[in-house]
């Protein structure tokens, strides 16, 4: 029973698409760490575009990276 648009995800969900334990990313937020949420009520939610940022901002650079984006 998922009546949530696409782009708002459950904390399982957004655990699972970032490929974490639910735990973990409770932890996270519980330690102000880790992606944007919305808090509705008691409940917690994450988006969809926050949870890319989230990963797009974790990207490592590496020398050998680097040499293949200057080419």
């Amino acid at each position: 029973m998922n009546d949530l648009p696409p782009a708002r995800l459950r904390v399982r969900e957004a655990a699972k698409y970032l490929g974490l334990g639910v735990s973990t990313l409770d932890k996270m937020r519980m330690e102000g760490r880790g992606p944007r949420y919305l808090k509705v009520g008691n409940r917690v939610f994450y988006r969809e575009a926050d949870l890319t940022a989230y990963l797009d901002s974790a990207v490592i650079e590496t020398s050998d990276s680097r040499k293949k984006t200057a080419a």
